[in-house]
């Protein structure tokens, strides 16, 4: 799902079960774990046209060996793309293989180097997850790319350009970047990257009217990825980036002169409440799920109808009459009740699915190409295995059940996690808009970018996976001692998931329920579980559209997007998720990651 979210994430989790938030914990000592800078033997195109491999294994690593293996930044690369770090440590092996492939036949098949190269870009959500690892990849695999103007939300001029070294050219995702470039690593990048003040939901987009000029004579690719992506945003807010900004870009694409594609990141939900296999099929203005989900035989005035310009008006008018000191709580149920009512199941997907349906409405003759990833989760292999940013849908439940802070959760057992890696969702970005950016036919084409139909990944193996991963590598507590997690439990209802989470809160703080002279608890205590109780109504009622999915995506154009790349870009650009190994990837790369990139390496001890 582009990025799901949810406000409340692993604090509120920490709260539901009774846990203070600041409880240490430790990864206990494992005795491996591989991070590798670049996946699948693929060479790396440096600016002076030296090839070179790189490979690392040195992520949280005993500290011990930290002089031997080294920092990925202190990787020194010869000419013959050995490391130093290669050369003295024979555990040091090419990932994929010791054969490296070139760039060469890259421009066979679609031909998306090709296309990328000299191309020129406009990046809106440039700072967010996806849109870095979209960079990166183009800066790796094509140097020769145009300018990247990347829409940037800052007061002025210098503090997008903040922005820019802190969020993008000096973190940890770009490091294989540096490796490459060495001391002309941030001449090259601020040679390509062009922060521009902006934000979607201004009138034309708050640009400066001269880089706007420039924007119009130069940029060849839209790429729309600003997003809200909190599960139960106000409405107000989640309708004017999610459903008026790409109408607002939509004008600015109409203004540019080379325009070959305007490309929209959206997410597989959208699809809302239909079930079964759902089709990679584009929105027109005024469709509705909800429509499509009665019976034939009702009467048209009963159906509800879906007009996105009442929506809009709907929340402006309603602004005025409520007291401000309301007004957050009020439009947060606003959205969800009028997403509910369309046939949406939250606010975020219903406000992205009315963005879809502008943009068809408002495109006329320019290409587009709609992008929608399910659940996308830390990346696979590129630029290295397992990096994360932020808690994704089912993170803050990974790492409080690793903790011990949560032992169960309400799910479909049988049900399917739609997860994909978000390293394949920018390759299938970039071939698809490649093969459209190419042809530039004035038509809409969607891809979804989804596993549940060719490699589902069920909860009730992803709850054994868990149980396995941190039973052999448990984390430890501030004492030193191994926390001991059970097999988490899934509830099929509401009131069990809450039984067990008061049963649990009454464990975990210490109390327990010895009655008193009149036969009822402590006050503390049973406001402690009612808190509990509420709290896991509450998060049920927004993960369970989620957890209960019964839809699954089909990803046939997808597919035959994969059938239509070279050999060599399948191996530079591969994105088939059915090749997914669940069990190797949840274990030695996903939670790895989240411990380092998401925990930042808090407490990862003696690893």
């Amino acid at each position: 799902m582009g990025v799901l979210s949810i406000s409340y994430s692993s604090s509120l989790l920490s709260k539901l079960i009774g846990v203070p938030e600041n409880n240490d914990w430790y990864p206990a000592r494992r005795k491996t774990n591989v991070v590798f800078c670049q996946g699948g033997g693929n060479v790396i195109k440096s600016s002076g046209g030296l090839s070179s491999v790189l490979t690392e294994r040195s992520s949280l690593v005993n500290t011990d060996h930290a002089a031997t293996l080294m920092d990925a930044g202190s990787l020194v690369l010869s000419q013959n793309g050995k490391s130093q770090a290669e050369i003295g440590v024979k555990d040091l092996v090419p990932y994929g293989g010791p054969t490296s492939t070139t760039l060469i036949g890259l421009e066979d098949g679609i031909g998306i180097v090709k296309f990328l190269r000299g191309k020129k870009f406009f990046i809106t959500g440039a700072t967010g997850f996806l849109a870095k690892v979209l960079i990166e990849k183009i800066l790796r695999t094509e140097p020769d790319v145009g300018k990247m103007y990347l829409l940037i939300k800052a007061k002025n001029k210098q503090a997008a350009m903040e922005r820019l070294q802190n969020e993008i050219i000096n973190t940890e995702l770009f490091r294989c970047l540096k490796q490459i470039h060495g001391k002309s690593y941030q001449a090259f990048m601020l040679s390509k990257l062009v922060p521009v003040v902006g934000n979607v939901c201004e009138p034309n987009l708050g640009l400066d009217e001269d880089l706007s000029d420039v924007i119009a004579d130069e940029v060849d690719v839209i790429v729309n990825s600003a997003a809200n992506t909190t599960f139960d945003e106000r409405y107000d807010t989640a309708i004017n980036i999610n459903t008026r900004g790409p109408c607002r870009l939509m004008a600015i694409a109409k203004k540019c002169k080379k325009l070959k594609l305007f490309l929209h990141v959206s997410t597989a939900y959208v699809n809302g409440q239909r079930q079964g296999r759902i089709m990679e099929k584009p929105f027109s203005v005024g469709d509705c799920i909800a429509r499509e989900k009665l019976i034939s035989g009702v009467p048209p005035k009963y159906l509800p109808s879906l007009d996105i310009e009442s929506e809009i008006n709907l929340v402006s008018n309603s602004k005025g009459d409520i007291e401000d000191n309301l007004l957050a709580q009020k439009m947060r149920e606003m959205g969800l009740e009028r997403a509910r009512r369309y046939g949406w199941q939250d606010t975020y997907v219903f406000t992205k699915a009315m963005g879809e349906m502008m943009i068809d409405k408002l495109r006329e003759d320019i290409p587009v190409v709609v992008i929608r990833p399910s659940v996308i989760e830390s990346t696979f292999s590129e630029p290295f295995p397992g990096w994360m940013e932020g808690n994704r849908m089912m993170d803050p439940i990974v790492l409080c059940y690793g903790k011990g802070q949560l032992t169960g959760f309400l799910v479909d057992p049988n049900g399917v996690l739609d997860v994909v890696p978000a390293d394949m969702v920018v390759n299938a970005t970039l071939a698809a808009m490649a093969k459209h950016g190419m042809t530039q036919e004035a038509d809409i084409n969607v891809y979804q970018i989804a596993s549940s139909v060719v490699n589902p990944l069920v909860f009730q193996d992803l709850a054994k996976l868990l149980y396995e991963h941190y039973s052999s590598s448990p984390c430890i507590d501030s004492k030193g001692r191994p926390i001991q997690v059970p097999l988490m439990k899934l509830f099929s209802s509401t009131e069990e998931f809450s039984g067990h989470l008061w049963r649990d809160a009454i464990q975990k703080s210490g109390l327990t329920a010895m009655a008193s002279s009149k036969g009822k608890m402590s006050q503390k205590l049973e406001n402690i579980c009612r808190k509990s109780v509420e709290q896991a109504k509450y998060l049920a009622n927004i993960y369970e559209p989620y957890t209960f999915y019964s839809g699954r995506f089909d990803n046939s154009n997808t597919q035959r997007l994969m059938e239509n790349m070279s050999e060599e870009e399948k191996r530079e650009f591969g994105f088939d998720v059915k090749g997914i190994d669940w069990k190797d990837y949840i274990t030695n790369v996903h939670i790895p990651g989240l411990r380092r990139h998401v925990m930042k390496g808090r407490g990862m001890g003696n690893q």
